[in-house]
């Protein structure tokens, strides 16, 4: 901090061009402003000085010469000016690397004083499927709700795990709960994302209370041939389990009646009609008595591995800990995998 009250900034050596003597490095970190790096922030998003300006209330040429103060500094231009606007360089975008990483840690250490100050207040952020909102999270959210009432949650719905990685990883979400879809292969995942498995849910044939698949006393997998079925996507686990299940027994797959990811569609549509669908078993405790949903006496091959996502080498904030806590309370010891 200098005489003015301003934050500096350590950088890393490595982002810093070696023509520059390790001691005049050690000199521009030290002088390295975070408002000088949110300011190069605001206008990497914008594209546009102008538009950076505005949104920081700023005057444009303020925000010019806080760059143009932090280039000289460095030795090396962060910004491509064009008239059609500016273009961050590689080297802008190897300092805007280590800064959001800065940001997010401030954003992190307030977040821990204000709990500190008040245990009762805070937000955790994080993202799952919908066969997740509809299963695992309910109960969890209201002990939750119940124990740390002044916490607020954000869930944000995301399909598969990697379509939410770059949030994750930019430090948007705390962290993620995830269905994988593939056998897991840490080796896709980059180095600084953690997994831990959760629990591994079962897939279960469910139809309605009503149907004629409900009521039969024997039932085989021939008999389900020709039903209307609603599978999921594409290339999705439930849609490659029925695949499967179906050539272990030496027939053709069954044609979808309908596809679609909607718990909530599929729900409606089992409790009305002669449908049938797979869902996961946690997905069926939490609707079966509300939709009138019974699960079909045939089984399936495979669990479907549920997980939590964090990023290595961050710290969650209290919050976001206090909210995994429970989470885990929730999570059937028998599912877990040994």
């Amino acid at each position: 901090m200098d005489e003015g009250g301003s934050l500096y900034l350590s950088l890393s050596l490595s982002d810093i061009p070696m023509t520059h003597p390790i001691d005049s490095a050690r000199r521009i970190s030290r002088r390295m402003k975070l408002r000088g790096l949110h300011v190069l922030a605001v206008v990497d998003q914008h594209g546009s000085m102008a538009q950076a300006a505005k949104e920081l209330g700023m005057a444009q040429p303020s925000v010019s010469e806080l760059i143009t103060g932090m280039e000289a500094q460095l030795g090396v231009a962060l910004l491509d000016r064009s008239p059609q606007g500016v273009h961050t360089t590689r080297y802008g975008r190897a300092l805007l690397r280590r800064a959001h990483v800065a940001f997010d840690e401030l954003n992190q250490a307030v977040m821990e004083i204000q709990y500190l100050s008040d245990p009762s207040v805070g937000e955790v952020r994080f993202s799952c499927p919908e066969s997740i909102s509809a299963s695992l999270l309910p109960p969890v959210i209201a002990d939750f709700a119940h124990r740390h009432p002044g916490i607020a949650l954000q869930v944000d719905q995301g399909p598969t795990l990697t379509m939410n990685l770059p949030e994750l990883q930019e430090r948007r979400l705390d962290f993620i709960i995830a269905r994988v879809n593939k056998p897991l292969d840490e080796d896709r995942f980059q180095a600084d994302v953690a997994l831990e498995l959760l629990f591994n849910d079962e897939l279960v044939l469910v139809a309605g209370k009503a149907s004629r698949w409900a009521r039969k006393r024997k039932l085989s997998l021939a008999d389900l041939a020709d039903a209307r079925w609603i599978r999921t996507s594409t290339g999705s686990w439930g849609d490659a389990v029925i695949d499967e299940t179906f050539r272990m027994a030496k027939l053709p797959p069954p044609r979808a009646f309908l596809s679609t990811l909607s718990v909530n569609l599929r729900n409606h549509l089992l409790s009305s009609g002669d449908f049938v669908t797979v869902v996961p078993k946690s997905v069926f405790a939490l609707n079966a008595a509300r939709f009138d949903l019974r699960m079909l006496p045939l089984r399936l091959p495979r669990p479907w591995p549920v997980f939590l996502v964090t990023l290595r080498n961050r710290t969650l904030s209290p919050q976001a800990t206090l909210f995994l806590g429970v989470l885990r309370k929730h999570v059937q010891p028998a599912q877990v995998a040994r």
